[in-house]
């Protein structure tokens, strides 16, 4: 089968590598349709190999060496593994990725993400940037008639993003700013409109983005070049700041404009994962009671059926979608897209459509 296999750094090839073959226990064996790619797909091509574990054998999926990425994918059921009840060929499903062991203290608790053995399908063992992909049925939800392929392929990144606004404790009764609205944190902003959050507060540094955040339902956008980030929220706000803000950018002065941009006794969820340690003013912190709520993934067995009920039910996916693209465009078209900040959207993969 053909496959997108990441070799290293700047190194991400097209190639012909060996089928999955069978399901094992517990797993499908899924022919993808769709997949999609994010920045931590674009941040292994630029620096990696940060999570693939492409030197040593990653310690609880086992895998070493180049690594077939993916891990936003839908597709069809080819075959079904043994002990694998409530699936069937042909059926349309929709992959969360995260792979939990079910046994540990976080598993029995329900909070698979933090699962003592978890690890990511296309980010630690191969993935669906492929024409097929074995995955654990229990990582996977069936796909209504409703719902089409391009926008099933986006379920994983809004389970993050219903995850994270969870976490976030956001209602439609209070402001929500969001800092950084590419990738996750244009879905934030989305489901966050979807559920009526209607005092939605959008700031990044690209006016394609913000224009983006704009018809996703945010009713203000703010250029953080323009000016100050927490002076300009504050006066959205009456002078007090959002009671919720959530950080997507993975910036230190994203963090530093949360902190500065929430009100006394609200709550900042960090979404962005920040490269290096930053400085964080724990004084003016407790001062204030501000929460510093962390968040990561999500939790297969709530967040994944949510989203795609969300993305059946709503315009999510339309407007969050900028392309569809063939697997041979993947790097030019795709990640280098992604790293050139010359994505307005979501970009997914059509694995099976070979380029004439």
């Amino acid at each position: 089968m053909r496959a997108a296999v990441y070799h290293g750094a700047g190194d991400v090839r097209i190639e012909s590598v060996p089928d999955p073959g069978r399901p094992g226990p517990g797993e499908l064996l899924i022919e993808v349709t769709r997949s999609g790619i994010c920045g931590s797909d674009a941040g292994e091509f630029q620096h990696g190999p940060r999570q693939v574990p492409l030197h040593a054998p990653h310690p609880h999926s086992g895998h070493v060496g180049p690594m077939v990425l993916g891990h936003e994918f839908a597709g069809s059921v080819l075959q079904v593994g043994p002990d694998v009840a409530g699936f069937e060929p042909g059926q349309r499903v929709a992959c969360g990725a995260g792979v939990s062991c079910g046994a540990c203290a976080w598993c029995r608790s329900g909070r698979t993400n933090l699962c003592a053995r978890y690890h990511t399908i296309g980010l630690q063992t191969n993935g669906g940037l492929a024409e097929l992909v074995r995955a654990p049925a229990a990582t996977c939800v069936p796909v209504p008639d409703g719902c089409a392929d391009d926008a099933a392929a986006m379920a994983q990144p809004l389970a993050v993003a219903l995850h994270a606004l969870a976490r976030s404790g956001a209602d439609g009764g209070s402001a929500l700013a969001v800092i950084g609205v590419g990738g996750i944190g244009s879905f934030i902003a989305g489901a966050a409109a979807q559920r009526g959050v209607a005092d939605l507060i959008a700031i990044d540094v690209d006016e394609q983005r913000l224009e983006a955040a704009r018809r996703l339902g945010a009713r203000v956008a703010i250029d953080a070049r323009a000016g100050d980030v927490a002076e300009a929220v504050r006066a959205e706000t009456g002078g007090e700041g959002a009671p919720v803000v959530i950080e997507a950018s993975g910036t230190a002065a994203g963090l530093s404009a949360a902190l500065g941009s929430v009100r006394r006794g609200g709550r900042v969820v960090a979404v962005g994962l920040q490269a290096t340690p930053g400085a964080v003013d724990l004084f003016d912190l407790s001062l204030r009671e501000v929460d510093l709520v962390g968040t990561v993934a999500h939790v297969c067995r709530t967040d994944l059926p949510a989203a795609v009920g969300m993305l059946t039910t709503t315009p999510l996916a339309s407007l969050v979608l900028d392309r569809v693209i063939p697997l041979d465009r993947l790097v030019p078209d795709g990640i280098l897209a992604l790293t050139g900040h010359r994505a307005g959207g979501k970009i997914l993969v059509a694995p099976a459509r070979v380029t004439p």
